[in-house]
């Protein structure tokens, strides 16, 4: 600004003083103006892209924060949980396609071991109860039979039993990137039904070379199966919290996850559990999934609406509390994990 106000009142002087036009002839004097004009031109566009540069960039939209509380077990959790993992429905959609990638990733087989598992279990099991000891499914084949109790129930088990380790095996994550943490186990549960889906071809294989007829009450699998994916979330929020306090979870798992499934009717028919049990047995809400899914699918029959109400009650009730509970540990996650 200072070279500006020296250079205009040289310009100034020069074009009034009539003295100095005298000295000068009128063209020189002239070619003189015009030169000091052009270099005041330069200066002040040169002033202007400097404080066009230094003036200071339009910041933008400001990040969305996230400010950790201590724990709390208040009903508000819920909601303020469910808003904040719709506006993180990418990184959901994209840690599940992740997860199922990796899964399978390196392998000889591929997306191929969704298939060979329920076929490996449906060959032990029809050796043992239809060549060693006989279980009665009356007209339906027993491979088929068990085979329809396979899939629903692995679906289940993988869901859980990979989502209860879910959030110690990515520590590293936890501690150096905020994120909902629900999203982790929710993604084990989006990868077992995706194998789930995989293996159901083989029912259908199953189901032709059988000779099984499809009715319209295969339309109720996807009620049954809505069920399941509520019953499989809620218990993967919950032990997933529960693993990070108590290393315990996951080592009892698999020894639990065995004896639940001789307590449901995947390997044996619901009606060869003795009428003085049933009541007791009706409290466990895979009975009512696997039972109505095979009867649904194979046998052509309506379900067995105490049993999916059963199911479907205890589901209900469990995800909200299981939610509420996996909020309310999220806050010392990081520090504890």
């Amino acid at each position: 600004m200072t070279a500006r106000l020296q250079i205009g009142s040289y310009v100034h002087k020069f074009r009034f003083s009539t003295k100095f036009r005298r000295i000068l002839p009128i063209s020189l004097f002239e070619s003189f103006v015009a030169r000091v004009k052009l270099r005041l031109t330069a200066s002040m566009q040169l002033e202007q892209e400097i404080s066009t540069y230094q003036q200071p960039v339009a910041e933008a939209s400001p990040r969305k924060s996230k400010v950790i509380y201590p724990p709390s077990f208040s009903p508000g959790l819920l909601f303020s949980g469910l808003r904040e993992l719709l506006w993180y429905r990418d990184l959901l959609y994209t840690l599940s396609q992740h997860r199922i990638k990796v899964r399978y990733k390196q392998s000889a087989l591929g997306f191929s071991w969704a298939i060979v598992q329920p076929l490996a279990l449906m060959a032990i099991y029809t050796v043992i109860f239809s060549i060693f000891t006989r279980v009665p499914t009356g007209s339906t084949p027993y491979s088929l039979f068990v085979l329809a109790g396979i899939l629903p129930w692995l679906f289940f088990q993988t869901a859980v039993a990979s989502s209860a380790t879910g959030l110690v095996s990515h520590s590293n994550l936890i501690t150096k990137v905020y994120f909902p943490r629900e999203i982790l186990p929710l993604t084990y549960v989006v990868a077992a039904l995706f194998d789930f889906l995989i293996a159901a071809v083989i029912l259908c294989i199953m189901m032709i070379w059988r000779h099984v007829h499809v009715t319209t009450t295969l339309l109720y699998v996807i009620p049954i199966l809505a069920v399941e994916v509520i019953l499989a979330s809620g218990f993967s929020l919950f032990l997933s919290a529960m693993q990070v306090r108590f290393r315990d979870i996951g080592i009892a798992m698999p020894l639990l996850l065995q004896l639940w499934m001789f307590g449901s009717p995947v390997v044996y028919p619901y009606d060869q559990v003795p009428v003085r049990f049933r009541w007791f047995y009706d409290l466990n809400p895979m009975t009512g999934i696997v039972e109505n899914f095979r009867r649904v699918v194979i046998q052509g029959l309506g379900i067995d609406v105490s049993l999916l109400a059963i199911s479907a009650a205890f589901a209900i009730v469990l995800l909200p509390v299981a939610y509420l509970y996996f909020k309310h540990r999220e806050a010392t996650m990081a520090d504890i994990i």
